[in-house]
């Protein structure tokens, strides 16, 4: 029961991302490569601090660091700048929808046992997805937009599957963020697109350091910390939750329209989600849980 419980906290943790993004781009408080900067090194300052307070050290050489570390970038570079051209509903879709593909592809190359409930509980949540987030018209996505959030997903998939093997979840999240903060601050400088001009606003820096230090920095450190006790499919599976919260969060928080589509398409999503976690317990039995 903790576990299901600190994982849905966690899911809490990443649909706030989205809301925090969302509040500060669409308000024109802050650009989005500004964004993704002030959120990686305020999670960085925050989670080092912790590691080095509680003497656990900052495991920079530790292998699969780099590869943690830029899958990290990838992630929060992509995540806001496809937001510029992306609604929050699609984004999540394209987001969560890569991140489940790479992590059931990381099971398959590892030659994990992913239970056929798993499989089936994964398509019908990305069915209840993918209608939640349809226009009734013709969809119409922003190449551009959809590309950078599905490398996004990627980033994330590959950064929750390297997480798996983290030691100290804490300090292997500070030495992430502490790797990820110079490149995403030097990576603006080589995109072909001006993407900085906009200037920097309180509220903007606030939400963003929020975003960083507590949803982003504590959240990851707690998902490295539940990952090695989850099944890459489960991991993979749990995170299609995420668009859900958000688009909930945004009706209470931002005030969008809740309308019978959402409701029922949420009650598929989280459906599939719960046929996929609880088939395979029913049908093991305590050897299961």
């Amino acid at each position: 029961m903790r576990l299901v419980a600190l994982t849905a906290l966690t899911m809490l943790a990443f649909a706030a991302n989205s809301l925090l993004n969302r509040m500060a781009l669409a308000g024109g408080d802050i650009d989005a490569t500004g964004f993704a900067i002030v959120r990686v090194a305020s999670g960085a300052a925050v989670l080092v601090v912790l590691s080095l307070v509680q003497r656990r050290g900052l495991p920079i050489l530790a292998p699969g660091r780099i590869v943690g570390a830029l899958s990290l970038v990838l992630y929060l570079m992509g995540f806001s700048i496809a937001y510029i051209r992306l609604d929050a509903g699609l984004g999540a879709l394209i987001l969560f929808g890569m991140v489940q593909i790479t992590m059931f592809a990381g099971a398959v190359i590892a030659r994990d046992t992913v239970a056929p409930a798993r499989w089936i509980g994964s398509g019908v949540a990305l069915v209840g997805l993918g209608w939640l987030v349809s226009p009734a018209g013709a969809l119409s996505v922003p190449p551009f937009g959809a590309a950078v959030m599905a490398l996004a997903g990627i980033g994330w998939g590959l950064y929750s599957l390297v997480g798996r093997k983290a030691g100290d979840p804490l300090a292997a999240t500070a030495a992430n963020f502490l790797l990820a903060a110079p490149v995403c601050l030097i990576l603006p400088m080589v995109l072909p697109t001006q993407m900085g001009a906009m200037p920097m606003t309180a509220r903007g820096i606030g939400l963003a350091c929020v975003s960083g230090a507590v949803t982003s920095g504590l959240g990851y450190a707690l998902w490295y910390s539940l990952l090695p006790r989850l099944e890459t499919a489960v991991a993979g599976l749990v995170q299609l939750s995420v668009p859900v919260i958000a688009l909930v969060g945004g009706v209470l928080l931002l005030g969008e329209t809740a309308t019978p589509r959402l409701v029922l398409a949420a009650a598929i999503v989280l459906g599939g989600i719960a046929f996929g976690l609880l088939a395979p317990q029913r049908r093991m039995g305590s050897s299961g849980s």
